[in-house]
């Protein structure tokens, strides 16, 4: 705005004309959008099929830079409609504020002048003895208090309200009504102006210099003016999102947006929806992918070990977006919080006849290990799903703080997790566009403990038919009937020379457990259980799940190689999902998840 934005501009401010601006700006950019397109698919995609000479690069090339430059105007027109929606509705509370005060003095016939302070009249009061006795007229300004006729200073001669208190003045009842409204209408002035000039700063930034050449500096430039109205507008863009309700009212509050309202959330605000369950699997690639340079960006300035841990992961999944994948990649959630944050898709989980999350476990976290082996893991399920049925999506949900090695692994992390995971299901329900999708939860280590948490809460984990649970420690449950979807759809793969499957429950046996493998392995242990009184399918969070007690379907599984404890050698824990080290275990989760059960390879209760 131009000068000083006075209560009188802002209560004449007719905000509906700040979003037809912002629509003009929109259509500017979505022009610039098809242009784009125009460019990339029909002149440059012709060009390259049909000709092949020096000329033709060089012209290739000047289609390359006016491609950049639509891309840039698309980008940049989009984020001046983005600041003028966020700018009126930003206005909107203190000019409703400063209305509701006008019309209160207008009611009390008070007069607002031109500096914002409040006259009131004269007025008549009834004391205690029912005298009358008219009280004086005065002024209230905003942000201060005046003194305004004290009470008790009356003017010499003046009648008092009270008897026995000679010289003693009225105040006026209406002076206290007058101060409030002053107060009301400065505040909200002062409300706007800080509005006013924070998008002014935002706005003034968004201007390209004469000449645009779209370099590299250009598109970073691009990053930071959308790192400033995010800034600016993003609690405009957060009040609209219903944080507190379920996936399936988020999935409608989605569904009712405008286009060019999803487009301004995937935009500018990526990382508000990017991990919000509810949200279909297309849109929350697209804003994670527009997020994640940003995370990398926020990492590459902190610092630190942890900090570049996580960078050096993000940037590898970066990487892995860029490739060709197969099945293909969607970004479902990102993030730095705890160890981490990434949910991976492989395959569309919302057009996916059959669908399997598996939560992993133990010392996982966001590293390179989690991209090149976890991450592969759901990849490889997916692949194998998709020989039983083609209509297969296989995701790895690292949405929860896993623990980092044995001495911490408690209940509590699972505990903090289970609420997690089963509202990712839940959005997984909504999105998903079958009638009646097929789901499966997978929980490998302590994941598996997490999974059977997350089961036992009220209602079970949302739309889940089968789960498996993979060297697993205990899931917190002495029956599988307890795990919601009933024995015959509870399914285990536990190789007998993986340690976790074997952990016992009570501290005094965990001190033997450990030289008790190196000495003879699983049977050992049990040996070593048997003398510390210490049933044999009793483990570290509950009854052991490959237990006749217990009541699942145990599946064939290799049993892997003998632990070697001084090299810290787990490799019969890892190598459930992986078809070159264990071709039955992976072929018996790819049956379950394809939809055919009936088809695994079973063995006997330990």
């Amino acid at each position: 705005m131009t000068g000083p934005l006075t209560w009188q501009l802002l209560r004449d401010l007719k905000t509906s004309e700040l979003t037809q601006a912002g629509d003009k700006w929109h259509e500017v950019s979505g022009r610039s959008a098809s242009d784009r397109a125009q460019v990339d698919r029909a002149m440059s995609a012709k060009l390259r099929e049909t000709q092949e000479s020096d000329s033709a690069e060089a012209a290739l090339g000047r289609l390359r830079r006016l491609s950049r430059n639509f891309q840039y105007v698309q980008t940049e027109c989009g984020l001046v409609r983005t600041a003028l929606n966020g700018l009126a509705g930003d206005l909107a509370e203190p000019q409703s504020q400063l209305k509701q005060a006008l019309e209160d003095a207008a009611s009390l016939n008070f007069t607002v002048h031109d500096d914002g302070s409040v006259s009131y009249p004269a007025a008549k009061a009834d004391d205690l003895t029912g005298a009358k006795q008219e009280a004086p007229g005065g002024s209230s300004r905003g942000s201060s208090r005046l003194p305004l006729d004290p009470p008790g200073l009356g003017s010499p001669g003046q009648q008092s309200l009270y008897p026995g208190y000679s010289g003693f003045r009225p105040v006026n009842p209406n002076a206290e009504k007058a101060q409030d409204v002053a107060d009301r209408i400065a505040r909200a002035v002062r409300s706007a102006r800080e509005i006013d000039a924070r998008y002014a700063k935002t706005l003034n930034g968004l201007k390209a210099e004469k000449g645009l050449d779209v370099t590299a500096a250009t598109l970073k430039d691009v990053f930071r003016d959308t790192a400033d109205v995010r800034s600016t507008a993003g609690m405009h863009l957060a009040e609209g999102i219903p944080q507190n309700k379920d996936p399936a009212d988020r999935k409608k509050w989605w569904d009712a947006l405008t286009d060019e309202q999803r487009q301004e959330y995937v935009n500018v605000a990526p990382d508000l929806i990017g991990g919000l369950d509810g949200i279909p699997a297309v849109v929350r690639d697209e804003a994670n992918r527009n997020y994640l340079p940003v995370l990398i960006d926020e990492l590459a300035r902190q610092g630190g070990d942890e900090a570049r841990t996580k960078l050096d992961a993000l940037r590898m999944i970066q990487d892995k977006l860029g490739e060709s994948s197969h099945p293909p990649m969607f970004l479902l959630g990102i993030g730095d919080e705890g160890n981490g944050r990434a949910v991976v898709s492989y395959g569309n989980p919302d057009t996916s006849r059959h669908v399997a999350a598996y939560v992993p476990g133990l010392g996982t976290r966001l590293d390179g290990d989690f991209v090149t082996d976890t991450m592969k893991r759901a990849q490889d399920t997916a692949i194998g799903a998709k020989e039983v049925d083609p209509s297969t999506a296989s995701i790895i949900w690292l949405g929860y703080d896993a623990p980092q090695n044995m001495d911490v692994m408690t209940k509590g992390d699972a505990q903090r997790g289970a609420p997690a995971y089963n509202e990712f299901m839940a959005g997984l329900s909504a999105t998903n566009g079958n009638e009646d999708p097929h789901v499966t939860a997978i929980g490998h280590s302590y994941g598996s403990l997490t999974v059977g948490t997350a089961a036992k809460e009220s209602g079970g984990i949302p739309g889940v038919d089968d789960v498996i649970l993979l060297g697993s420690p205990g899931v917190d449950a002495q029956r599988a009937t307890e795990l919601g979807v009933g024995r015959d759809h509870v399914f285990v793969g536990a190789a007998d020379n993986d340690p976790v499957t074997h952990l016992p429950t009570k501290g005094e046996s965990a001190l033997a457990a450990g030289p008790a493998w190196v000495l003879g392995g699983p049977e050992a242990v049990r040996r070593a259980n048997d003398l510390l009184d210490v049933g044999n399918d009793d483990l570290h969070f509950g009854k052991d799940p490959a237990s006749g007690a217990f009541g699942a379907q145990r599946f064939e599984v290799n049993d892997g190689p003998r632990m070697v404890l001084e090299a810290g050698m787990f490799d019969a824990h890892s190598q459930y999902f992986d078809p070159e080290l264990d071709d039955v275990s992976a072929l018996n989760i790819a049956k379950i998840v394809g939809g055919r059960p009936e088809d695994i390879v079973r063995e006997e209760y330990r």
